[in-house]
């Protein structure tokens, strides 16, 4: 699918940066079958892409993602078992792939982020919501678990807070998003924009390299006992003195200059 003309996401490629919008706002950006698939082509095709260093990930209009297409749910309702744990496997395909994807990714919430739209929040780097967005992990309303996109989730809001989130289902709005660690920053719509920019800006004077290392560094040791850590995480630094990135970091550092990557 790569190359050819997505019909529900729009992609913006200006290295370093590639910009990808949910692109049905007069239904307020739910995914179906055809939104996962799109989503997860693009997420697959960035994996060995070394011009690019940052995803934004977006809604268009009003709204970042409303959750699950309702048509699409109508027809989930009369799939077998097996039918429906392949549609489930898609929907955890689409999410693990963003969540480890080598580029620093930036989640601009311009609106409401339901049910399924929480995942893709959650799976990013780094969150900034207008404050007017209202959040909600509401599948428990319809007697359905936020089952595939829980490991984002809870990575993010950590167990004690997704207890209540998951059991009630209820909205929130981004200041209390913010404070259970779901988005990092909430600004005004009108400076949203620039908000994202500014991280944009301060993420391509960071080692590209770096940055991939880094995201592994956090799946991994948070992962392991301190006894597994220790030599990882030794190796790691090393490793990374010794290349070329790190490398030129360090002589630029001393030779008061920018690194290559940052000019």
């Amino acid at each position: 699918m790569h190359g050819a003309k997505y019909t529900t996401i729009l992609v913006e490629e200006k290295p370093p940066v590639i910009r990808i919008t949910l692109n049905r706002p007069e239904i307020h950006n739910p995914f179906n079958e055809v939104v996962l698939a799109e989503l997860t082509d693009i997420f697959r095709s960035l994996q060995n892409r070394e011009d690019i260093r940052i995803v934004v990930l977006t809604g268009k209009g009003k709204s970042f993602c409303a959750g699950a297409d309702l048509h699409w749910m109508k027809k989930m309702k009369d799939y077998t078992l097996e039918e429906n744990i392949a549609d489930a496997e898609a929907l955890a395909e689409c999410m693990y792939l963003l969540y480890t994807l080598p580029q620093a990714t930036i989640c601009r919430i311009n609106g409401a982020a339901i049910g399924g739209g929480m995942g893709l929040v959650s799976a990013c780097d780094i969150c900034i919501a207008a404050e007017h967005a209202v959040f909600s992990l509401s599948e428990i309303k319809l007697g359905l678990i936020p089952s595939c996109i829980s490991p984002y989730v809870i990575r993010r809001a950590g167990e004690g807070r997704c207890r209540e989130l998951f059991l009630t289902g209820e909205r929130f709005n981004a200041a209390r998003a913010r404070e259970a660690g779901l988005v990092n920053r909430v600004v005004p719509l009108e400076e949203l924009d620039s908000a994202v920019e500014n991280v944009v800006k301060g993420l391509t004077t960071s080692g590209p390299r770096a940055i991939t290392h880094c995201k592994e560094l956090i799946r991994k040791v948070s992962a392991m006992s301190l006894d597994e850590a220790k030599p990882y995480t030794a190796r790691s630094i090393a490793e990374l003195r010794i290349g070329d990135e790190g490398q030129e970091g360090i002589s630029a550092f001393f030779e008061k200059r920018k690194p290559s990557w940052a000019e």
